[in-house]
């Protein structure tokens, strides 16, 4: 087996949570190292620290995932001053390669919020607030005795998924028609010769960032020498992308008993939150900052919105709809590197992925 390298697992990952869902803020991806350099071994943190680079070094790990990347802002300057030139700095010195998968892992539905919500019990799980404009349909056109293998080769690369369905597409009969003329070469009729042809419109569905593989397998699976096809991009919400998540317990439960519960599943020591007004079965979560979602939240008859970073004056903005359960930053998101960690331990072998022994927790609790 071929030595895997760092834009292996990169690929990987980005599968699950193409980069293409992150925030325009953010800055997800490889910050530093060389794509190509073969994995000794990956260290998966939730922060990137100067302490964690030197475990990286200790347990000959040359690649850290973490969740928040390390550069955030733009560098106008690498001389030490700041920890986060100071963890650059350490990295390049020991060849180590930063990657970070942030608000695009947030927005997968199989993501942090799914693992958060995972551990909290919830059932009947589905996206807080839906992303727009990650979906785009392909129109084509093709012979009807060649449609089968074209819109199967279509399904294979990713199109026609809606939810808990797949291969999903429209077909239609109609009649095409063309003249070939010059040097083509047509699949079907003669050159200079109007041809009427039984073909079967078809539509699918498939995420923005698949376009080119999708056009790939339509062009290498179609039979005509010049394929005829439409791309639109869709202003259609994408359930299986977004931010939060909302969903059920098995059982109703009354709110104190449900925050201890909370306190426990999360490993937090301490939760700031709201007077309850009613007991909890509706449960909504965000990973990290959350305040944004409260309207989506209250909106969808969630009982309890699980989030953190609330500020002081944002805690009113329940009004005695919702209980606002502020669990802390670091351990609304802790369980993020269980989650990486399952996700490369499925397709990689090879090399040893571990766990950081860093606590990057900048706060601590009396």
């Amino acid at each position: 087996m071929a030595t895997a390298t760092i834009k292996d697992v990169t690929d990987h990952l980005e599968a699950l949570a193409p980069r293409s869902y992150q925030e325009e803020y953010d800055n997800s991806g490889l910050l530093t190292g060389n794509a190509s350099e073969p994995v000794r071994g990956v260290l998966v943190t939730l922060d990137c620290t100067e302490d964690v680079v030197e475990e990286a070094r200790r347990e000959n790990c040359n690649l850290i995932i973490a969740h928040h990347p390390i550069i955030f802002r733009g560098l106008k300057k690498l001389t030490g001053q700041t920890y986060v030139e100071r963890t650059i700095i350490k990295a390049i010195k020991n060849d180590i390669a930063i990657y970070a998968i942030h608000t695009n892992l947030d927005h997968v539905h199989t993501g942090v919020n799914r693992k958060i919500a995972e551990r909290i019990g919830l059932k009947n799980l589905k996206i807080l607030q839906p992303k727009k404009d990650t979906l785009m349909k392909l129109v084509t056109f093709i012979p009807k005795e060649n449609a089968s293998e074209v819109i199967n080769a279509l399904h294979h690369a990713g199109a026609g998924n809606i939810g808990d369905y797949k291969n999903c597409s429209f077909q239609v009969v109609g009649e095409g028609t063309f003249m070939a003329t010059g040097n083509a070469q047509p699949h079907i009729g003669q050159t200079n010769q109007q041809e009427r042809v039984e073909e079967v419109r078809a539509e699918v569905i498939f995420p923005k960032h698949l376009s080119t593989t999708i056009l790939n397998a339509l062009k290498q699976s179609h039979p005509y020498e010049e394929v005829a096809y439409y791309l639109s991009s869709l202003e259609n919400e994408n359930q299986e992308i977004g931010a939060g998540m909302i969903g059920e317990l098995e059982v109703e439960m009354e709110p104190i008993e449900f925050l201890e519960r909370l306190k426990k599943t999360m490993n937090t020591s301490c939760i700031r939150y709201t007077t309850p007004t009613k007991n909890i079965k509706r449960v909504a979560v965000c990973g990290g900052a959350g305040s944004f979602l409260l309207p989506s939240a209250i909106s969808q008859r969630a009982d309890v919105f699980v989030s953190s970073d609330f500020k002081y004056h944002e805690f009113f903005d329940a009004d005695r709809k919702i209980m606002i359960a502020d669990i802390g930053h670091y351990e609304s998101e802790q369980f993020t590197k269980d989650l990486i960690i399952e996700v490369l331990k499925e397709k990689f072998t090879t090399f040893a992925i571990i766990f950081s022994k860093t606590s990057t927790n900048p706060l601590s609790y009396l």
